[in-house]
Order: C-alpha cells, then sequence, then structure tokens
C-alpha cells in the first residue's frame, strides 16, 4: 500500500524519538504563545499560532499540502465549513492551509486537555457538550454572537473520522446552525491524510495530502422540512473531491 518501504522501520524510529517530542514540544510552546496573544492582542492574532503549529508539524512528519479551488471562496465572507474526516491529520491540514480565519466546534471534553484546551478556549473556538443537549444549544447560540465577518465556523458533519476512507452519514447539527446563522456551507474535501496517519492508529508516515476547496451553497430557502437537500448537496460536492483526487 505504501511506497519506500524500506524506510518503514527507520522512519519509527524517527517518530519516536524526534517526531513525538517535537509535537508534544511545539503543541506547548504554541499553546502557551497563542493564549498570550489571545488575550493582549486579540484572538485572531491567537490564531495564527495554530498556523504555525500546523505547518511546523506537517514539515516534520514530513505532509505535503495542496491546496486546490482558493478561488471558490471570498475571504471576507464567513461560512460553515463542512469538511470530511480520514484522520487526526486533518486537523494540521485545515488549521495550517485553509485561507481564512475560522473556529473549531469541539467536543466539551477537550477544554480539559492541559495548555491545549484553555488556549482553545481563549482564541474563541466553540466547545459543545453533545451529552446536555440544553448547554449544547444555549453554547451554539453565544457562539452565533462570536462569528464576525471572515471569520468561519468549521464541522466534521460525519461526526468522527472515516474508517475506509469513505464518506459516513451527516448529521444535521452543521446545517442546521448554517440556517439559523444565515450563513453559506462551504464544502471541502481533505485527501491522503488517511494513509498518513490512519484512524486509531500510531501508524504514521511520509505522504501528500489535498484540500480541495468547493463552490459555496446558499442556505436561504432551506428548511427543517428541506434540510437533508442542503445535506445531499454538500455530501455530493465533497463526494466529487475524493472521486477526482483520491489516489492521485
Amino acid at each position: 500500500m505504501r511506497r519506500y518501504k524500506i524506510l518503514y522501520y527507520p522512519y519509527q524510529l524517527y517518530k519516536f524519538f524526534a517526531y513525538i517530542p517535537l509535537l508534544v514540544l511545539s503543541t506547548t510552546f504554541c499553546g502557551i504563545v497563542a493564549t498570550l496573544l489571545a488575550i493582549l492582542v486579540g484572538p485572531r492574532s491567537g490564531s495564527f499560532m495554530g498556523i504555525v503549529w500546523s505547518r511546523f508539524n506537517c514539515w516534520v512528519t514530513p505532509m505535503l499540502v495542496r491546496v486546490r479551488g482558493r478561488e471558490n471562496m471570498d475571504r471576507n465572507q464567513s461560512y460553515i465549513l463542512a469538511v470530511n474526516h480520514q484522520s487526526q491529520f486533518d486537523i494540521f491540514v485545515m488549521y495550517g492551509y485553509f485561507p481564512q480565519d475560522f473556529r473549531w466546534v469541539m467536543k466539551a471534553e477537550l477544554r480539559k486537555i492541559p495548555f491545549l484546551g484553555y488556549s482553545c478556549y481563549k482564541i474563541g473556538h466553540i466547545f459543545i457538550d453533545r451529552k446536555n443537549t440544553q448547554a449544547a444549544v444555549e453554547q451554539i447560540n453565544a457562539a452565533k454572537k462570536r462569528i464576525t465577518p471572515g471569520t468561519s465556523v468549521i464541522f466534521f458533519p460525519e461526526g468522527t473520522r472515516s474508517y475506509s476512507g469513505e464518506l459516513g452519514e451527516f448529521k444535521k447539527g452543521a446545517f442546521k446552525f448554517a440556517m439559523d446563522t444565515g450563513l453559506p456551507v462551504l464544502p471541502v474535501t481533505i485527501i491522503g491524510t488517511r494513509t498518513v496517519l490512519p484512524n486509531n492508529s500510531m501508524d504514521l508516515f511520509p505522504g501528500k495530502a489535498t484540500m480541495v476547496i468547493h463552490k459555496p451553497i446558499e442556505t436561504k430557502g432551506y428548511t427543517d422540512e428541506t434540510i437533508q437537500e442542503l445535506m445531499d448537496r454538500t455530501k455530493a460536492s465533497i463526494q466529487k473531491g475524493l472521486d477526482e483526487y483520491w489516489k492521485k
């Protein structure tokens, strides 16, 4: 499946003795600096350290990232980003290379991670308690007020990482959020991260990833009764990216 198999075992030594320590150090350092910048300057300045953190970890893997479709988006327009999810490295791809400021929607449990959780809170990322519906609604309503022009919100509508690489069923949360805010949905396809770091695995290996930004989908006119049509259109766009770029 992977080329250059002769390099696999030497790379495992590099992974344990170089990459993982660098990941821990960069996460701690960038988290502290991002938190200070967010407090002293503002949330967007803190987000800059997320770009530094992601690109650094792509470089030391190494993972080459290509971006396609920048012309399909307006950097001054806010979107609800709907992104497929294949690997933890999707985070590096989006944070490091998506050409616009955005906020993550995260599980409330991640708020407890030392350095990273507090840093994400100060930067303005959105924590949702999935076990408490009422609390989740209140958190989402509060998040709507923090969306400024040129800042988007990212969702992984599958809700979890794909084991096979194929798209799973979409959940309604991202699309309900888009309809409530009146923001267009911007489908984004990520290809290749699954071969760099498979789901639920430590089997890291260098590779290439591609991000495809599709044309936005306006949400005006959609209702709770027609939300499935919006979901289907978004899924078809993301699937098109997989069909065109997967294994290329």
